[in-house]
């Protein structure tokens, strides 16, 4: 009935949440083409979308971005936030743009998806006013009154003193700390032709409509959130084709012992010393079952393992989180709101890109507990896997949150916010 046209950036951070979105639509009669990186193709086609090749340029050739970017290498902190808005996100923009609209000329499409990082496609309807659906793959950036400005990772407060402090913290930011990135974005938004903005790219979201992962009662609340934000739930990307569980499996679902999942995700796991064999350490004389993923090396490279302790590099969390008691993350986004659907509390250890922001909605919602530091010191850990996994309050506030993702069907509420922007002429039919 319609023609869309996805836009990821090329890592499975940011292409995976809109796997979902691309199965509802080609499942409900609609045609997607996707322009991803050369390495997401595979998960692209799964979905019964038609991969269409982003250009060199602009993807990822090594395993990490640092692979890519040499000049990224060492940056942590504010310097490294700093570098990556500018060359990973900004830079991309004119280039993106100029495939965007060698794609539009060919291929008339009702809309364009894409997810948050991806400016080009914000920079695109700017120009051209092309229909245009964003998607959040973090915690929600958009400014508010009553939070303070995205990167400090601080609690919510809308009170008088509260948004005092909220102004001030975003004086500072927009006009001391990043004011170098502004400009930065202005020049590449004079490269193309676009007049100059106050406006944060990052807190540039569609103003039809705005797709965020996950639930309301995770984000902080917002007395003046955009109208066409819309909480959709757990963008997980799906069962794991042709998954054959590990001759181990059966120590997981025998529900023996608490099973406890560790894991740095498939993109910070080049030294798995910070948290995954540190978990398997401080854990090797607990009464727990570990499971460890390492997120693409072999097992192997985490040493001899404890008796309770079970490794793999892939083990799909549709699979393994339904037995999980708690688990050990660096804070992916998309692994939480997986975990956190589950109801699985969590302990989390991330303090690069958009961790520390969701550590902190982690503690705030008490579904767990925040380490402020990508490699915490053994005790701290372990104290805190312990505290997760006997004291209620947690397994109480994870459960919460999956009550609350059960309530949403998002299927079909993704096809019923798609569905109603589309035009006359291509919306479904009763």
């Amino acid at each position: 009935m319609a023609r869309f046209l996805f836009a990821s950036m090329p890592s499975a951070g940011h292409t995976n949440p809109l796997k979902p979105i691309a199965r509802a639509l080609i499942g409900a009669g609609h045609a997607v083409d996707w322009y991803a990186g050369l390495r997401m193709r595979a998960g692209v086609v799964d979905t019964g979308a038609a991969f269409v090749p982003m250009h060199p340029e602009l993807d990822q050739h090594g395993d990490t971005f640092s692979d890519d970017h040499p000049g990224r290498a060492g940056r942590t902190g504010l310097a490294g936030i700093k570098w990556d808005l500018k060359h990973l996100f900004i830079d991309p923009v004119p280039r993106q743009v100029a495939e965007l609209h060698a794609l539009h000329s060919a291929q008339r499409y009702d809309a364009l998806i894409a997810d948050m990082g991806f400016l080009g496609a914000a920079a695109f309807h700017e120009l051209t006013g092309a229909p245009w659906i964003s998607v959040g793959i973090s915690p929600l950036p958009v400014p508010s009154r009553d939070t303070a400005p995205f990167g400090t990772a601080l609690p919510p407060s809308a009170s008088f003193a509260g948004r005092l402090r909220n102004r001030a913290l975003y004086a500072l930011m927009d006009g001391v700390l990043l004011r170098d990135v502004q400009r930065h974005w202005q020049s590449v938004r004079a490269r193309i032709e676009l007049p100059p903005t106050s406006a944060s790219p990052f807190s540039n979201i569609s103003p039809a409509l705005h797709l965020q992962n996950g639930v309301a009662s995770f984000e902080y609340p917002r007395s003046d959130l955009p109208p066409q934000v819309r909480f959709v739930g757990s963008l997980d990307a799906g069962p794991a084709a042709g998954f054959t569980p590990p001759p181990w499996w059966p120590d997981v679902t025998s529900g023996g012992r608490p099973v406890v999942h560790v894991t740095q995700g498939t993109v910070a796991n080049g030294d798995l010393t910070t948290l995954v064999t540190r978990t398997i350490r401080v854990l090797a004389d607990a009464d727990v079952l570990v499971v460890a993923t390492t997120g693409g090396p072999d097992p192997s490279v985490l040493g001899p393992l404890p008796p309770n302790a079970r490794a793999a590099a892939f083990v799909p969390h549709g699979a393994l989180l339904p037995y999980t008691t708690a688990m050990v993350t660096n804070g992916g986004y998309g692994g939480v709101q997986t975990a956190l659907a589950h109801g699985v509390p969590l302990v989390v250890a991330g303090v690069t890109e958009d961790k520390p922001e969701v550590a902190a909605r982690v503690a705030w919602t008490g579904a767990g507990l925040r380490l402020r530091s990508a490699a915490p010191a053994d005790e701290d850990l372990r104290a805190a896997v312990l505290r997760v996994l006997t004291e209620p309050s947690f397994a109480a506030g994870a459960g919460r949150l999956r009550d609350a993702y059960a309530r949403l069907d998002t299927r079909a509420e993704l096809l019923r916010l798609i569905e109603s922007t589309l035009a006359p002429s291509t919306a479904p039919r009763g």
